[in-house]
């Protein structure tokens, strides 16, 4: 059976596994559709929330950077997976301890104030928003090679798919649908990751292959020597600096998405929350301790089978032929030598490959087996579709409960809020459908961004929530919307080429920091305005005050006689 026969045939079995789930977890109280009637078991809980957080930028396109960034590439597993340590130590117990539904909701109650909550709405559709074009653009990916259709009817598909069991079952549904979707993706990350590792080193343990092998020096020499930067060189793909800010900006904009912290409400009270998060880390190391192998295996495989190749002879393999076809890979012979040639330099260099492409490609590159590349692109299409889900819910959730209930409408019933939040999905299904077909950038790149406005928006907001009692309405507010609107600028004006269409970006960076960590700034700012407008306003109403005292402190209570 081919490549494509088994992969349709993997697609079409996930997906109606998807269909079931959604529809036998169908709900019908607000409890269950946003916080799945706060009944899910912990290690359940754990497996979702690393479904919801490890996207396709984590399946698909983070060992794709790694591969081609080397050193500097780590800041996505530095920024990562140390924002969510940040989140599950520092943030989510307090915040399943307060009991709302949203980040929004939090905010809301916490700074005693409609405007705050509406704000903290605003920020939650605008990094949902970026965060699921994201993951959109990695459907269309998967779909767009591997069942040799166009991207726009990959991402169509996905919608659609994403749309029936998120409509139906909410978060519940969302939520065992990504428990399946947590297992397809690990086995279909680890199975290629093994067997590449014992091809390459005799090793079958990625992990230890990397570092006890000299896999990774010999990369390193084969760079140089073809004019690109050593490979294990820090700082040679991106300055110290922004190493800095985009790594802080991806760990505390970690700590700030919505879309994970609402994973925490899921569970019945603040142990299975700390049980979740426990959980969750290990569910989550098993890929990210795999990818920095999966990164050098690929670019090991890549140069070995392009540079000094005939052109001829390398189209001669199907897999090369059928990327080309997607426009994520580009050989083109510019020197008439008939033979490719891999270079630093644009103008000399006759291989372009997409980083999305790095572990959809690789089983292919490493001639495994038929059925191994199949099960990695079921795997991507799991990753994207599960944050995909979570994403689509916080949106609906930010306009339906926070908006549409809490202010607009406080006696709305039951059936109605049910019926707007479904509404919501449906029309933050089409626009996420619209940025996946036309996004500001690849898919780590874009997700990235979405980390950098939630670390500007919500995490001052949050953290200060928590451990800063004087905090106040005006201070949450202000911040919130300075973080958010300045992060906002800076990322539209650094990627006005995608955006705008304009032949160069407005401005290359701020203050040397690029796009991606610009939320750094974002984030300072909304910390110190938050400061400075708090203690020159009103402090909080004495219960809030209590209130934010009784969340941080356990109460202990003596038992005598």
């Amino acid at each position: 059976m081919s490549v494509e026969a088994l992969t349709l045939t993997l697609v079409v079995i996930t997906f109606a596994i998807y269909l079931y789930i959604g529809w036998r977890s169908k709900v019908k109280d607000t409890s269950n559709f946003f916080v799945a009637g706060n009944d899910i078991p912990a290690a359940a809980n754990g497996a979702a929330i690393a479904a919801d957080w490890m996207s396709a930028a984590s399946f698909i396109s983070m060992a794709g950077l790694i591969s081609f960034l080397g050193y500097d590439g780590t800041i996505y597993l530095m920024g990562w997976t140390g924002g969510y340590v940040l989140l599950a130590l520092l943030l989510a117990p307090y915040l399943r301890k307060f009991g709302r539904y949203t980040v929004p909701d939090f905010i809301g109650d916490r700074y005693y104030s409609n405007g705050a909550r509406a704000v903290a709405a605003v920020a939650t559709l605008f990094i949902s928003l970026t965060y699921v074009a994201g993951q959109m653009r990695g459907v269309g990916i998967v779909f767009s090679r591997y069942l040799q259709v166009d991207i726009i009817v990959g991402v169509l598909i996905g919608m659609a798919i994403v749309a029936f069991f998120a409509v139906l079952g909410g978060m519940k549904g969302i939520t065992w649908t990504q428990v399946v979707q947590y297992t397809i993706l690990i086995v279909a990350f680890l199975i290629p990751a093994i067997a590449i590792s014992l091809k390459l080193t005799g090793n079958p343990v990625p992990q230890l292959a990397l570092t006890f092998s000299d896999i990774a020096k010999e990369l390193s020499v084969l760079q140089v020597e073809l004019g690109l930067t050593e490979y294990v060189a820090p700082f040679t793909n991106m300055s110290a600096l922004n190493v800095f800010a985009v790594t802080l900006a991806l760990m505390i904009g970690t700590a700030g998405l919505p879309h994970v912290i609402i994973r925490f409400y899921t569970v019945k009270n603040v142990r299975a929350a700390r049980w979740s998060a426990g959980w969750a880390l290990l569910f989550i190391a098993l890929l990210y301790t795999t990818a920095p192998a999966i990164g050098v295996f690929a670019k090991y495989n890549l140069i070995n089978s392009f540079n000094d190749q005939s052109i001829e002879q390398v189209r001669e393999e199907a897999w090369v032929t059928k990327w080309e076809e997607t426009g994520l890979l580009s050989l083109e012979d510019k020197n008439g030598d008939g033979v490719l040639a891999f270079s630093s330099d644009a103008a000399v260099n006759e291989v372009v490959i997409d980083p999305d492409i790095i572990v959809l490609s690789t089983p292919e590159v490493a001639e495994l087996a038929p059925f191994v590349i199949a099960l990695v692109a079921a795997g991507g299409l799991a990753a994207a579709l599960s944050t995909a889900s979570g994403l689509l819910l916080a949106m609906s959730s930010a306009v339906s409960h926070d908006i549409y209930y809490r202010i607009y409408r406080p006696n709305a019933t039951e059936q109605q809020r049910l019926k707007v939040g479904r509404i919501m999905i449906f029309l933050a299904v089409i626009v996420a459908g619209y940025f996946g077909i036309n996004p500001p950038g690849f898919v780590g790149e874009v997700v990235a961004f979405a980390f950098g406005l939630a670390a500007a928006s919500l995490f001052p907001a949050i953290l200060l929530g928590i451990f800063d009692q004087r905090m106040n309405r005006e201070g949450a507010i202000w911040g919130i919307s300075v973080g958010l609107a300045f992060t906002v600028i800076m990322i539209l004006l650094m990627r006005s080429p995608q955006v705008f269409g304009t032949e160069t970006p407005v401005i290359e960076s701020f203050l040397g920091i690029n796009a991606q960590g610009v939320g750094v700034v974002g984030a300072l700012l909304n910390f110190v305005i938050s400061f400075i407008v708090s203690r020159r306003t009103a402090a909080p109403p004495e219960e809030i005050q209590q209130m934010v005292e009784d969340i941080r402190v356990p109460k202990v209570i003596n038992k005598t006689g």
